[in-house]
């Protein structure tokens, strides 16, 4: 199993930080970034092989690369992505398929969590994908909302969602076993086809909607944030002493 982060975006809503840098690349404090933070998640967690999706001010992750491996003990596998800038991240997890056949934790590029999260992740079943969730925050608008079936599985993900319906939150942490890789790509390859602005959580929706069972995990009560906006930014710099 490997640690996979998508890292492509263009990070809009954070500029001027993200004039040159990629957002999983905007720092945190002195040294870290998300980037940093959740290679360090995945080498305690004994991921050690880590693939990082590209895009957006590739080259800023390119000449950090072999750093970045002395520091945390890491071998990175670069995948570039080249719509990133045209195209959401349901493109972008598809240009890493062939790495997903060794089965992954993938992280999204812009959420600080703490390492408990990879653990709890790795010590769930092969038999589904997993996806990491948050049943303890407020919901609101913006959040990438989950409703669970009878099973505690996914029967509706999005952001399109009244969150008084909601059961939670996905975190943007996610078990991918290998043997689904495939199944995984074909429904983000028809998720894009469709339309190129959706996210991969479409994609797994998709597969929801082709019969698969897609199991879901709840987080506990820990410090996490998605880092989307200044004000987030602000925020994950008032939190990141957790890590």
């Amino acid at each position: 199993m490997i640690g996979l982060i998508l890292a492509a975006g263009a990070g809009r809503r954070l500029r001027p930080y993200t004039d040159t840098l990629p957002k999983a690349l905007v720092p945190l404090d002195d040294i870290r970034s998300v980037m940093d933070l959740t290679l360090k998640n995945f080498a305690e967690a004994g991921l050690t092989d880590v693939a990082i999706i590209i895009g957006y001010a590739a080259d800023q992750v390119r000449i950090r690369q072999q750093e970045l491996e002395e520091r945390y003990g890491v071998n990175l596998e670069l995948v570039f992505n080249d719509k990133a800038e045209e195209w959401n991240n349901a493109y972008s997890l598809w240009c890493a398929r062939d790495v997903l056949k060794a089965g992954a934790i993938i992280a999204n590029g812009d959420t600080i969590h703490p390492v408990s999260v990879e653990e709890l992740l790795k010590a769930q079943s092969d038999a589904h994908i997993t996806l990491s969730l948050d049943n303890v925050k407020k919901l609101a608008d913006e959040e990438m909302k989950v409703q669970l079936n009878d099973l505690g599985g996914v029967k509706l993900i999005t952001k399109l969602m009244d969150p008084a319906t909601a059961s939670g939150e996905y975190i943007g942490v996610a078990r991918i076993p290998g043997d689904l890789a495939d199944d995984l790509a074909d429904a983000l390859k028809a998720t894009f086809e469709r339309d190129p602005n959706l996210y991969y959580e479409d994609g797994f929706q998709e597969m929801v909607a082709r019969g698969a069972h897609i199991a879901t995990v709840a987080i506990g009560d820990v410090p996490w944030i998605e880092v989307d906006t200044l004000e987030d930014l602000a925020r994950a710099r008032e939190i990141v002493c957790h890590y």
